[in-house]
């Protein structure tokens, strides 16, 4: 019987020259086949390199000047779908995939992969600053750039008419006052856990603490059902889920972090563009939550 070669989703990242959060964007997209055995991923070899051929270009319609790339978007705010949305109306020989994972994993993410972008909102409350203190330990040695996206407004979704009068960190602790939180990693986590450890509160007195949920929109609709009293996101976010207040508490930076090795590549460039775009923030600021005022600036880490 002839022997059919296989790999795991990391090998096939490592031949493709690709993030694996890639590889896997591109198994959900339907474009690159699998099967399991219990629960480990295989990608036969014929399916790589069907894939490979599929995305091959000719003399002929190879752009001038242009590449054939990939990179991941990395982040869960809906500005990134709209990014990657106009990116794609370009008709580019490059791609954008999203991947939509928090800000710590994000960033780690594009430690040990090139061709990815993150996206971070990272508190340190040793600073009382974003991002910067955090991009410095998780992606040691490496040159990158961040640039600044949009200030957004973080706090408490809360049942319509605040009934449980949650107000502070210390109510989380309240008798009768049930959380959802976000999951490990994300920047809305670690904004919570920073004040918790400033406040010196106990995790285990806060009813909920271990009950996770992977996006602002899950947890405002928790809320909204009566599943949990409060949950912790941003502004952009109550604004579309009816029947929850939203108590503001800290105004954030939401930055993209890219290597610096990689800035003058198509895709990054592109980004550049689009996000300096009067059409763009035009559209930003529509969405409404947003704060648009400093967006394109660059900083060296």
């Amino acid at each position: 019987m002839e022997k059919i070669e296989s790999f795991t989703p990391q090998e096939v990242a490592e031949m493709l020259k690709i993030a694996k959060t890639t590889v896997y964007e591109l198994i959900k997209r339907g474009e690159l086949n699998h099967y399991k055995i219990g629960n480990k991923m295989r990608i036969e070899l014929k399916d790589i390199e069907d894939y490979k051929n599929s995305h091959k270009h000719t003399k002929e319609n190879i752009k001038t000047n242009l590449f054939e790339d990939e990179f991941t978007l990395c982040g869960q705010d809906l500005m990134l779908d709209v990014i990657t949305r106009y990116y794609a109306e370009k008709n580019l020989s490059s791609k954008i995939y999203r991947s939509y994972i928090g800000s710590y994993n994000s960033l780690i993410t594009m430690y040990t992969n090139d061709k990815t972008i993150a996206t971070a909102h990272l508190w340190d409350a040793k600073t009382d600053t974003y991002n910067i203190s955090y991009i410095q330990s998780l992606v040691p040695g490496v040159p990158v750039v961040v640039i600044h996206l949009v200030k957004r407004v973080q706090g408490f979704y809360v049942q319509k008419g605040n009934p449980k009068n949650v107000r502070t960190w210390e109510d989380l602790t309240k008798a009768g006052v049930s959380l959802i939180n976000r999951e490990k990693g994300s920047g809305t986590r670690v904004l919570l856990d920073e004040n918790l450890k400033l406040l010196n509160i106990d995790e285990n007195s806060i009813d909920g603490y271990e009950r996770e949920s992977t996006s602002h929109s899950a947890c405002a609709s928790i809320v909204a059902r009566g599943g949990a009293d409060v949950a912790i996101g941003n502004e952009k976010t109550a604004m579309q889920v009816s029947n929850i207040d939203f108590i503001p508490l800290k105004e954030e930076s939401y930055d993209m972090v890219i290597k610096k090795k990689e800035l003058n590549t198509e895709v990054v460039q592109t980004l550049l563009e689009i996000i300096g775009s009067q059409q763009f923030r035009e559209e930003i600021e529509g969405l409404g939550g947003y704060d648009t005022s400093n967006i394109g600036k660059i900083v060296n880490v």
